[in-house]
């Protein structure tokens, strides 16, 4: 499925700060969805998760040690 994605609707991590490095953005779709995009290229579209899927997604990260 394609979306029409609102760009003043994209929001960054609080984590991206201003030296313009690689960072994700998300926002919800009309539909309920979360967007997932390259906020240095957001021609690349996005993909897109149901809630559930975005939230198991982002507590594995954090419990996760690089």
């Amino acid at each position: 499925m394609r979306y029409d994605l609102p760009i003043a609707a994209w929001r960054t991590s609080s984590y991206s700060g201003s030296a313009g490095g690689g960072c994700i953005e998300t926002q919800l779709t009309d539909d309920g969805l979360v967007a997932v995009g390259d906020s240095k290229d957001r021609s690349r579209g996005a993909f897109v998760f149901s809630v559930a899927q975005w939230t198991s997604f982002v507590h594995a990260t954090r419990r996760a040690q690089f």
